[in-house]
C-alpha cells in the first residue's frame, strides 16, 4: 500500500454562533451531562448514533445546511447558551476541595492508569480498572481536586468482539482516528506537538502527548505511533493489553517514565503520584532519577523523598494477576534509565523481588510499587485483608493486621451511570443538591418520598428500552452472521418487557463463573419458561484474546441461548462496552454476580444499578460484603471459603437457584390490588437510600484526598523544605538505627499475675537492651489477643509500654 508523502487535516467550519459546540465537544463533561447529550441529539440524532456518540466526529460530518438551520432555531440556540453556561459554571465555580483545603491554581496530584474508561467513543479501556479510572477523574473534576490523569493513547485500543457461527469469540481491531476523537494534541511554545524522549535499550523512544479534557481535569495520553520512531516502536501503543511480555514492559516504561517526562515538559510539577495498579511503577524510578539529577540527592535520600509522595492502589487479589518480567528483560529496560543517574541496577532489581537477594526471581511490578510508596490500599474491605496476606512476605514476622496495606472501597460516578429519566425523578424529589452532592447520605434519605408508582414507572420504562436495544443488537449480530430470516424475525421478539430481567455482564475470566447458572439446566429452564412468573437473562462480556477457557464459557452460554425453548428468555449481547453497560445497568431489575470468593477485588458493575433502582444478587465478595443487608438485595451463600472448587460450584449454584425461586421471583411478582410489587419497590428504595451515597466515587475520591493525597502532599513539603534537611535527618536516623539494630533484644518480660479476671488490670514489665540506641528511638509494645490451637495470637492488639527507668548494661525498664 502506498505511503503518504505529506498530511493535512480538514476541519469542519462552524458558524460563529455555533462556536461553543467545539468547546462542548472537546470537554468530556458532556459524557455525564444529559442536557449536553440532548443538545447533540437535537442537532442530528442519526449522526450522533452513527458516530458512536462522538460529538467531534459528528461536527466534522454534519451538513452545512443543518448547521444553518440550527442557527435559525431559537429553541436550539437557547439550549446551546444554557448548556455552555452550565459547563462554564461547572469548571470555574467553588468546589469541595477549595472549601476544605483552599484554592490551588496548579496541579498537585497525578493519577496514573494503564486504561481510562470515560465514554464509548474514546476506546482506551477494557474493563473495570479503566472504568474506575474514568469515574475517578470525573469525581475529581466535580470535587475540584488539583489533579491530572496520565495514560496511554492506543491506536487500536481494546478489541471489538464478534462471535462466529459456533459461538466462539473472534477479535477485530479498528484504528482510532485521533483527529476525530474528543482529544487534542498538546503544543509547545512554537505550536509544535509536545514530544518526550523515553530511554530504551540502545535507542530513544519518542512519545507525543495528547490531552482529553474531563471537566476541570486534564488527562494526558502518550502515543508512540509517530514518524520519529522505528516501525516496531510505533506499535508500542497500538493495542491495550496486546502483544507479549516485551510489549507490556515497553508500554509500562512509556506510561511510568514517559508519563513523568510529559508532565515536566508541560511545566506540571506534582508532589503526589497515585498508581492505579502496578503498571505505572517505573514512574517512581523516574522521579528518583530526577531528584538525584536536579537536586544532587543520594539514591537513599531521593527514594525517601519520592516514597513520601507516592501512593499505590492494588486491584489484584491473586499473585498470578501481577505483571512479572524475567530478570534479563527487566535489567535490559531499566539499565538505560538508571545509567543516567548512577543508581546500582541490582539495588533496584531487589525492590521488585519477594526475596531481594534471589537474582533468579522475576521482577514483580506490584512489589516495586509497594516498596516505592508511602501507602498502599486494596479496593474493598475484604480485598484489603486479602492483600495484607498476599504481600505479607515483604514484612516478615509482622502480624497480618499490622501490615501497612489499607483499603478504600471503590465506587461509581453516579451521574454517568444514572439514566436521564431516573436523574430527573431524583432531582424532583431529592432536590438539586443531589446532582452536586451524590455522596450526601442525608439527601438520599428523601428517596422514601418518591411515590411507588412513579419510581416503578420510570424503572419500567428503562427496562423496555433495554429490551428494545437488545433486540436491535441481536438482529444486527444475526445479519452479520448471515442468519436465516426466521432467526432474525425471532430476535425481534425476544424478551418480555414485563418480566423479571436479570443482567450479567463481566470480563469473562474463569473465576467470575459466568456459567454457574447453567449447572442445572432443567431447573433454570423451569424458571425461564414459567408462564405466570417468567425470568429472563441478558448476558454480555469479553474474554481476553489469549484466554481460551474464558472463550469456552461464552460458547457454552451462546449454545444454551440457541435452544428453541430458551432463545426468547436468555440472550447474549456481543461486544460489551460502555454503551451496552449503560443500557444494562439502567434497565435490569437484578444484577447478578457469581465470582469465586475471595477473587473479586471489588467489582463496580453491581454498584451502577443502585441509583437506577436495580437490586443486587451476588456472592459475598468484593464490595458486596459491605453493601449487603437483608433489605438491600440478596446474598448467594454466607461468605464461606472452600478448598474444593468443584464442591463450591455445586453448593453455590444450588444456593443461587434457591434464592431465585424462594425469594427473588416471589417478591417481584407479589402484587395485590394495584398491580405494583410494593415489597420489591420498598427494597429498591432501601438499596438506593443506604447504598447510593456510599458506593460513589465522590465519596471514594474524598476519602483518598483526606486520608492519603493531602497527607502525602504535606509529607513531601516537609521533607523537601530547607534543601531536604528533614529528609536528610530521616535517612541518617534510619541508617543509624539499622546499623545497631542487632544490639537490641528483649532481656526479660513478665506479668505480675498468674491469671486474669475481667475488669482487673495486669501489670506487664520488660527489660529491653537498646545497645547504643536511646528510648526515644524505639517504641515498645505489648501485643496480645486470643490464641488458636497452635498458640498463635489471633487478631491481636497493641498497647504501648512506658519507659520507667534504666538499669546497668544498657538495659531499660518498661511497664
Amino acid at each position: 500500500m502506498p505511503k503518504s508523502f505529506n498530511t493535512f487535516r480538514v476541519k469542519a467550519t462552524l458558524p460563529d454562533e455555533l462556536a461553543p459546540l467545539y468547546e462542548l465537544a472537546y470537554n468530556l463533561h458532556w459524557s455525564w451531562n444529559h442536557r449536553t447529550i440532548d443538545l447533540f441529539h437535537r442537532l442530528d440524532r442519526d449522526l450522533w448514533n452513527a458516530t458512536s456518540h462522538n460529538p467531534v466526529k459528528m461536527l466534522g460530518m454534519i451538513k452545512q445546511e443543518r448547521l444553518a438551520q440550527a442557527v435559525e432555531d431559537d429553541g436550539f440556540m437557547d439550549q446551546l447558551r444554557q448548556v455552555h453556561q452550565h459547563l462554564q459554571e461547572n469548571i470555574s465555580g467553588k468546589t469541595w476541595f477549595e472549601s476544605k483545603f483552599g484554592k490551588s491554581d496548579i496541579p498537585r496530584i497525578a493519577y496514573f492508569s494503564m486504561e481510562f474508561g470515560l465514554t464509548e467513543c474514546l476506546p482506551i479501556y477494557s474493563g473495570g480498572l479503566g472504568i474506575l479510572a474514568g469515574d475517578h477523574l470525573k469525581s475529581a473534576s466535580e470535587l475540584g481536586l488539583p489533579l491530572v490523569g496520565v495514560g496511554l493513547l492506543y491506536q487500536q485500543g481494546y478489541f471489538q468482539q464478534y462471535l462466529n457461527g459456533d459461538g466462539w469469540q473472534q477479535e477485530a481491531y479498528a484504528d482510532n482516528d485521533f483527529y476525530n476523537l474528543p482529544i487534542q494534541s498538546e503544543l509547545d511554545k512554537d505550536e509544535q506537538p509536545v514530544i518526550v524522549e523515553v530511554p530504551f535499550p540502545d535507542r530513544i523512544v519518542y512519545a507525543q502527548v495528547w490531552r482529553a479534557q474531563v471537566g476541570r481535569i486534564p488527562l494526558y495520553l502518550l502515543d508512540t505511533n509517530i514518524p520519529q520512531n522505528q516501525s516496531a516502536d510505533r506499535k508500542i501503543t497500538y493495542q491495550l493489553y496486546g502483544g507479549d511480555a516485551e510489549t507490556r514492559i515497553q508500554q509500562e516504561m512509556v506510561l511510568g517514565v514517559g508519563g513523568m517526562l510529559a508532565l515536566r515538559a508541560l511545566d506540571i510539577h506534582v508532589h503526589v503520584c497515585h498508581m492505579n495498579e502496578g503498571h505505572a511503577a517505573f514512574m517512581a524510578l523516574e522521579r528518583m532519577r530526577h531528584r538525584k539529577t536536579k537536586d544532587g540527592l543520594s539514591t537513599e535520600l531521593a527514594m525517601e523523598v519520592v516514597r513520601s509522595g507516592t501512593f499505590f492502589t492494588t486491584h489484584t487479589p491473586v499473585p498470578a494477576g501481577i505483571d512479572e518480567f524475567v530478570p534479563e528483560m527487566a535489567e535490559r529496560y531499566l539499565r538505560p534509565l538508571l545509567d543516567r543517574c548512577d543508581v546500582d541496577l541490582q539495588e533496584v532489581m531487589a525492590l521488585g523481588r519477594k526475596n531481594p537477594s534471589d537474582h533468579t526471581e522475576p521482577f514483580n511490578m506490584a512489589m516495586l510499587a509497594i516498596r516505592t510508596t508511602a501507602s498502599a490500599n486494596g479496593v474493598s474491605r475484604l480485598h484489603g485483608e486479602v492483600s495484607r496476606k498476599m504481600w505479607s512476605s515483604i514484612w516478615p514476622n509482622t502480624p497480618t493486621n499490622e501490615i501497612p496495606i489499607g483499603h478504600v472501597t471503590n465506587g461509581i460516578h453516579t451521574r454517568s451511570w444514572t439514566s436521564p429519566e431516573m436523574t430527573e425523578l431524583l432531582r424532583r424529589y431529592l432536590g438539586p443538591d443531589w446532582i452536586k452532592k451524590p455522596a450526601d447520605q442525608s439527601i438520599w434519605q428523601r428517596v422514601e418520598k418518591i411515590p411507588d408508582i412513579e419510581l416503578w414507572r420510570v424503572h419500567g420504562r428503562r427496562r423496555e428500552r433495554l429490551i428494545a436495544f437488545t433486540r436491535r443488537r441481536l438482529v444486527a449480530q444475526l445479519n452479520r452472521r448471515g442468519a436465516s430470516a426466521r432467526d432474525i424475525d425471532a430476535a425481534r421478539e425476544v424478551l418480555n418487557p414485563e418480566a423479571l430481567t436479570i443482567g450479567f455482564a463481566r470480563r469473562f475470566a474463569t473465576y467470575k463463573r459466568a456459567s454457574l447458572l447453567l449447572r442445572d439446566k432443567a431447573r433454570l429452564k423451569k424458571l425461564l419458561t414459567d408462564p405466570e412468573r417468567p425470568v429472563q437473562f441478558v448476558f454480555a462480556g469479553k474474554a481476553h484474546p489469549k484466554d481460551d477457557e474464558g472463550k469456552k464459557l461464552i460458547k457454552e452460554l451462546v449454545h444454551f441461548t440457541r435452544r428453541e425453548e430458551i432463545r426468547s428468555h436468555f440472550v447474549f449481547i456481543e461486544n460489551y462496552d460502555i454503551n451496552v453497560a449503560r443500557y444494562l445497568v439502567e434497565g435490569v431489575d437484578i444484577w447478578m454476580n457469581t465470582p469465586r470468593r475471595p477473587m473479586e477485588a471489588s467489582g463496580t458493575s453491581g454498584m451502577k444499578v443502585i441509583p437506577n433502582g436495580g437490586l443486587n444478587l451476588s456472592i459475598l465478595d468484593g464490595w458486596w460484603c459491605e453493601g449487603y443487608e437483608s433489605d438491600t438485595g440478596w446474598a448467594i451463600g454466607a461468605g464461606e471459603d472452600y478448598d474444593n472448587a468443584e464442591y463450591q460450584d455445586e453448593v453455590e449454584s444450588k444456593a443461587l437457584y434457591d434464592v431465585l425461586e424462594n425469594n427473588v421471583v416471589p417478591l417481584f411478582y407479589g402484587r395485590v390490588g394495584d398491580s405494583l410489587p410494593r415489597g420489591w419497590i420498598a427494597m429498591m428504595k432501601s438499596s438506593m437510600r443506604k447504598l447510593g451515597p456510599v458506593f460513589s466515587t465522590n465519596r471514594m475520591v474524598k476519602e483518598y484526598t483526606e486520608r492519603f493525597y493531602m497527607r502525602a502532599h504535606d509529607n513531601w513539603d516537609k521533607l523537601s523544605a530547607n534543601n531536604f534537611q528533614r529528609a536528610r535527618d530521616l535517612v541518617e536516623w534510619k541508617q543509624s538505627v539499622e546499623a545497631v539494630w542487632n544490639q537490641v533484644e528483649i532481656a526479660d518480660a513478665h506479668i505480675e499475675s498468674s491469671g486474669a479476671e475481667v475488669g482487673v488490670a495486669l501489670k506487664v514489665q520488660a527489660s529491653i537492651r537498646l545497645g547504643s540506641l536511646r528510648p526515644d528511638d524505639v517504641v515498645v509494645q505489648i501485643y496480645s489477643g486470643s490464641l488458636d490451637y497452635e498458640q498463635n495470637i489471633q487478631e491481636g492488639t497493641t498497647e504501648p509500654m512506658k519507659c520507667v527507668g534504666s538499669e546497668e548494661d544498657g538495659l531499660f525498664k518498661y511497664e
